[in-house]
């Protein structure tokens, strides 16, 4: 698999604004996944925070390419997500995309796994998210009418920044997938995890809503201590990184 993190804002006037980038490239996803060309909005426009190409991420063996499409579908979503101006409403719709691609990913590796380790964290991930996703959704519609408290479209506010890095270093280190659907899942849902953790760690510092902080909160001990149990069989399983 081709690593693939083209920031498009580093390209256009030396900000992260895509005012004068084609936001026309539309996304080309073949059937299986195999093929997925995600599209590039004008972030200026739209005010969307990540504003990123990741075309192409990867082609290969059937769970590979669907955990990569799991993947690439989230971010091309969470790009083109249009931010209102308030971290916390912002915060929860971008998370319960984030969410739905862990679910997505863990019902491929139940799918198409064989390690009872890893199947059992997909178990756990799942139902843990699933009831987030439950929680996030009815945060969302409560905070639809909150007030703008934050520049969505200017690099420079560290909210922007902090949601901003955290979908990069997601992008940053992605893996090079292996023929083993379980490494695969391991290795994704590391660095899908780490930057659900950095998201949170945003909300934290910048949100308003006690409620959605205490989730944040939540969600960075949770998913912290499943980074480490993948670590920890990552070490445990080096036969597995056979290409």
């Amino acid at each position: 698999m081709k690593k693939s993190a083209f920031f498009l804002a580093a390209l256009c006037s030396g900000t992260l604004l895509l005012a004068s980038c084609n936001s026309d490239k539309a996304a080309d996803t073949t059937a299986t996944g195999t093929d997925t060309n995600t599209m590039a909005m004008d972030s200026s426009a739209s005010g969307n925070m990540a504003g990123m190409d990741h075309a192409n991420m990867g082609n290969g063996a059937a769970g590979e390419s669907s955990l990569l499409a799991s993947m690439n579908g989230m971010m091309s979503r969470m790009d083109a997500m249009k931010m209102k101006g308030n971290t916390d409403h912002d915060f929860a719709h971008m998370m319960l995309e984030h969410h739905k691609g862990a679910v997505a990913m863990a019902d491929l590796e139940l799918r198409d796994g064989k390690d009872a380790t890893m199947r059992r964290m997909a178990e756990q991930i799942k139902a843990d998210q699933l009831r987030e996703i439950t929680a996030l959704e009815a945060a969302a519609t409560r905070l639809d009418a909150a007030p703008t408290n934050y520049q969505p479209t200017n690099a420079a506010d560290p909210f922007t920044s902090k949601m901003k890095a955290s979908m990069a270093g997601m992008m940053q280190n992605m893996p090079k997938m292996v023929a083993d659907p379980d490494m695969n899942f391991n290795m994704l849902m590391t660095v899908h995890h780490q930057s659900a953790v950095d998201m949170a760690k945003a909300e934290l510092a910048h949100g308003k809503d006690t409620r959605l902080k205490e989730m944040a909160q939540r969600m960075v001990d949770a998913q912290q201590k499943e980074i480490a149990a993948f670590k920890d069989w990552h070490n445990q399983n080096a036969d597995k990184m056979k290409m």
